[in-house]
């Protein structure tokens, strides 16, 4: 069976990593306007590289949890896996997923805003930071921020388009393009989530409770 999966903030937040509705987390510390945009990096890149290392040292010291490691073993199986996620951290990787297509880019990677080169990001990162293919000192962050457009989008519309089961888990479906993808699907849909999200009524079945439960329960059905 071909299966695209797309995932969102649900499945790393029982890993520490807070999502933008958490009450006191690290999001609402800042105003997204200022660190989650191209207009804020160019007023003060140094808040937004602060605030971005924080993020880094925060998913540095995360552990992938039962979701994403349940996700590596439905990789691992005789099915068809597209593995989609809007998280920024490399959880899924580090739980064995062999291939994640990262929509909205990798917090621990770099890019250059003049040459486009890419890098692994230094744990600490500054407006002082000069690429290492040319030279600039127009380092950021390799994250999607508003405004922009999300990586990869024809593989990952293909990938949802053809597969014969489309899978969203944790994700609010706030978010665009990233919420319309279930309009993209041909083949049955399911959503796994805490709760139903926005476009809970899209989806053909639902599965409701915590990802590290939920998610584990329905691999272990599949597999």
């Amino acid at each position: 069976m071909k299966i695209a999966i797309l995932t969102g903030a649900g499945v790393s937040a029982e890993s520490g990593l807070g999502t933008f509705r958490d009450v006191g987390g690290l999001w609402t510390q800042y105003d997204l306007n200022e660190v989650a945009t191209p207009e804020g990096f160019a007023r003060n890149p140094a808040l937004v590289h602060d605030f971005y290392n924080a993020r880094r040292a925060n998913c540095a010291s995360a552990a992938p949890n039962a979701a994403h490691q349940a996700l590596a073993v439905l990789a691992a199986s005789t099915h068809e896996v597209t593995l989609i996620t809007q998280n920024v951290d490399d959880l899924h990787a580090r739980a064995g997923s062999p291939k994640v297509i990262h929509m909205h880019g990798q917090l621990m990677r770099a890019l250059c805003a003049d040459c486009d080169a890419r890098w692994n990001a230094p744990e600490v990162m500054s407006p002082q930071d000069d690429c290492p293919a040319c030279g600039a000192s127009a380092t950021r962050p390799d994250v999607v921020w508003f405004g922009e457009i999300p990586y990869h989008m024809d593989e990952i519309a293909h990938a949802v388009a053809t597969a014969d089961l489309f899978v969203a888990i944790g994700t609010s479906a706030e978010v665009y393009p990233a919420a319309g993808l279930v309009e993209l699907a041909q083949g049955q849909t399911l959503e796994i989530n805490l709760e139903p999200s926005a476009r809970a009524n899209a989806f053909d079945d639902h599965r409701f409770g915590p990802a590290t439960q939920v998610v584990p329960a329905w691999v272990a059905e599949m597999c």
